[in-house]
């Protein structure tokens, strides 16, 4: 196993819900707190970050946190050590804890905070709420000798080009005929300087996402035994990796409204829950969205769901829900507590493959500020 630092945590926790997915504007993820440039050994995973959270870590002698909720969210005018945040920044930094906060790309990656949500209401048949993101596909095509074809499509593959849906590897290869004369100063890998030489090649045709183009075509240079390669790079109208907020799914069984209330009390660990519509009508069809979801009741009900679920409902938001005959179960913004374990597991899973030797601590932490009475 390795010892590792803080950037290399992050950068695998990153390939998993990268920056790029926040879908807020400003939103304040990233490091907030300290520095990533220490040796890790124990990340505490949290919802919040409050003095308890600190205090937490502190024993535990944890010299990361990862949170959900930005420990930072408002612009500072001040760091005053007599005021409550003052003084929890001030404990942390003075006991050398970073805090690393991810918010709405967490919410939207997969595997992330909606996807935990869903998990625990065992919802089936899922697709995302609301579209966020998004890359273009770019399609490469390159010009080989047909010997060199095949290295240089394991090569490709490699690099994640040719990912089509649930398909891997896949290309399209035609046959044709290559004709140059290498110029004085070449050192052409077929043919003779100043000599015009016709070769049997092949055009290798792949797709790949925007994102790693770099990678695809250092994996295509390397592996191509021509000192120039002719290659295309075009962009495509279609999209690919597809990602956004929130969820619609379908319940493993049909329920009313009111034991919908309850199995989500049940599942999601609540005391209470607040309810808009007919407790007697039935439910089948769920949309979700961790945290506050009130701009997104016109998505849930396009998306024919039968009951949105989300935190912190207004007012005047549910009325308008009910106007438009949308059922809503809130059960409050602390619900999203479901990503402590889930970072946890998935930040575990992820650092054994890599060898690394650093330990992922749930907080026990409540930061429910809100009692049931």
């Amino acid at each position: 196993m390795k010892t590792v630092n803080g950037q290399e945590v992050i950068q695998v926790f990153e390939a998993w819900s990268p920056k790029k997915l926040a879908c807020m504007d400003n939103d304040p993820i990233g490091l907030a707190i300290g520095t990533l440039n220490k040796p890790v050994s124990k990340v505490l995973v949290t919802l919040d970050v409050n003095e308890a959270v600190a205090n937490e870590a502190i024993e535990k002698g944890c010299e990361l946190i990862i949170a959900h909720h930005p420990p930072i969210f408002r612009r500072l005018a001040n760091i005053r050590t007599d005021h409550p945040a003052g003084r929890l920044y001030e404990k942390l930094i003075k006991h050398d804890i970073a805090v690393y906060a991810a918010h709405t790309n967490l919410d939207v990656a997969e595997g992330g905070v909606n996807d935990l949500l869903a998990d625990a209401l065992q919802l089936k048949n899922r697709s995302i709420l609301e579209e966020t993101y998004a890359e273009n596909l770019l399609k490469l095509a390159v010009f080989i000798p047909t010997a060199n074809a095949q290295a240089l499509r394991e090569a490709l593959a490699k690099a994640g080009a040719g990912r089509i849906g649930d398909y891997e590897a896949c290309s399209y290869t035609t046959t044709g005929e290559g004709r140059f004369r290498a110029l004085a100063g070449a050192n052409p890998f077929v043919g003779s300087v100043g000599e015009l030489h016709m070769e049997e090649e092949v055009k290798v045709e792949v797709v790949f996402p925007e994102s790693i183009k770099g990678r695809v075509l250092k994996a295509m240079l390397t592996s191509h035994p021509y000192e120039e390669p002719a290659y295309d790079v075009i962009r495509l109208e279609q999209q690919t990796n597809v990602m956004g907020l929130g969820r619609v799914g379908y319940l493993t069984k049909d329920m009313t409204l009111q034991q919908f209330a309850e199995f989500v009390k049940q599942q999601l660990d609540v005391p209470a829950v607040r309810v808009v519509g007919d407790l007697q009508s039935k439910v089948s069809k769920v949309a979700l969205v961790g945290g506050d979801g009130n701009k997104y009741i016109y998505a849930a009900k396009r998306a024919g769901a039968d009951v949105f679920l989300t935190g912190d409902m207004y007012f005047h938001t549910a009325q308008d829900a009910q106007a438009i005959d949308l059922q809503i179960v809130d059960p409050g913004h602390h619900v999203e507590k479901v990503m402590i374990a889930g970072v946890a597991k998935k930040m575990a899973e992820l650092c054994e493959d890599k060898k690394y030797l650093v330990e992922f601590i749930q907080s026990t932490i409540h930061t429910e500020p809100f009692l049931f009475v």
